[in-house]
């Protein structure tokens, strides 16, 4: 590898997939140091069409990458993400997979050992870290004791194959442990299926170590799209809408009866999330350092998804034993 280039594939060319190539031969065109040697997908078609549309090569399979790249994007489903990616790690291929980082914390364990035991790097793809308006956040918290999450959307035909939960909740599990900056203590959830047979949309409540409470709720199935994040904390909150990419902060200039604020744009600079983060793995790549979203800050993410699942399953089978007493009124 020179110092100048690195040389990526892709495996997977569904949606995922093309998105990350489709950055990818961005920042070839750019001048980024960046070249797509090609893309793997069990199906030839698929993998065909999306190396034409991005001008570069259809390849076989995984084999066909060993020696001829210096990194990849693996974005196929979930239940492959630990035998696919701990395969090209195991090639001297460094690594980025896609949420969750795999299908069970064992899996994930997989995944973080064959990174250490070859020397490679191991980034999971928590783009939302990339926000223009999440690190605007990330820049002013001090100690924040409430979080409010709202991530809804429509209903597409797309990671079907897992609970809202994994879907796209574990984006803000991600970001709201690291705002907190402490360990979740308590977890309680609810969530039901409603298009599917799983998850589709889910409510959680955590506590923290650091007495920070975050209540988050995610849907697949709203009729409108909501992608917020708030978090309140000593004299001021700062509000997040992810789709917006900018950020608010509101401060209490004069507390009582009668408050005033102050209210400030905090600088943000938008651009798509997907180029910051695979901007980051390259950087990684070519630096041989630790990218912002590693395999332990992919693996807490997963846990904290896998303890709010825990909680919707315990609360259904309370409501099926008839344990579930609702409040009095009055």
């Amino acid at each position: 590898m020179s110092a100048r280039s690195i040389r990526v594939a892709v495996v997977g060319a569904g949606d995922f997939g093309r998105n990350h190539a489709r950055v990818y031969a961005q920042m070839q065109r750019a001048g980024e140091g960046v070249e797509l040697v090609g893309v793997v997908d069990t199906d030839g078609e698929r993998a065909a069409r999306a190396a034409a549309e991005f001008s570069t090569e259809a390849l076989r399979d995984l084999a066909a990458l060993a020696g001829c790249v210096d990194a990849a994007s693996v974005a196929v489903p979930t239940v492959e993400h630990a035998r696919v990616g701990c395969r090209l790690l195991e090639q001297g291929i460094d690594v980025l997979v896609e949420k969750p980082m795999a299908a069970s914390l064992a899996e994930a364990d997989q995944l973080i050992a064959a990174a250490a035991r070859h020397g490679r790097v191991l980034q999971v793809g928590h783009l939302e870290r990339f926000n223009a308006g999440v690190m605007a956040a990330m820049a002013v918290v001090n100690r924040p004791l409430y979080f409010e999450v709202h991530r809804l959307g429509v209903f597409t035909p797309r990671s079907l194959d897992i609970d809202v939960v994994y879907d796209v909740m574990i984006h803000d599990l991600d970001i709201v442990e690291a705002l907190a900056d402490a360990p979740a203590l308590e977890i309680r959830a609810l969530g039901i299926p409603v298009v599917t047979d799983k998850v589709d949309i889910a409510h959680a409540r955590l506590e923290f170590a650091s007495g920070a409470v975050a209540n988050l709720t995610a849907s697949r199935v709203s009729v409108e799209r909501v992608r917020k994040l708030r978090f309140f904390q000593q004299h001021e909150y700062v509000s997040v809408d992810y789709a917006r990419q900018d950020a608010m902060r509101i401060r209490v200039r004069q507390p009582g009866p009668q408050p005033q604020f102050d209210f400030e744009q905090l600088p943000a600079k938008c651009e798509e999330p997907l180029l910051g983060e695979l901007r980051d793995f390259a950087a990684a790549v070519r630096e041989r350092r630790k990218p912002a979203v590693d395999g332990a800050a992919g693996r807490r993410a997963l846990e904290l998804a896998d303890r709010v699942m825990a909680g919707i399953h315990a609360h259904a089978e309370r409501v099926q034993l008839g344990a579930f007493v609702p409040p009095q009124a009055g």
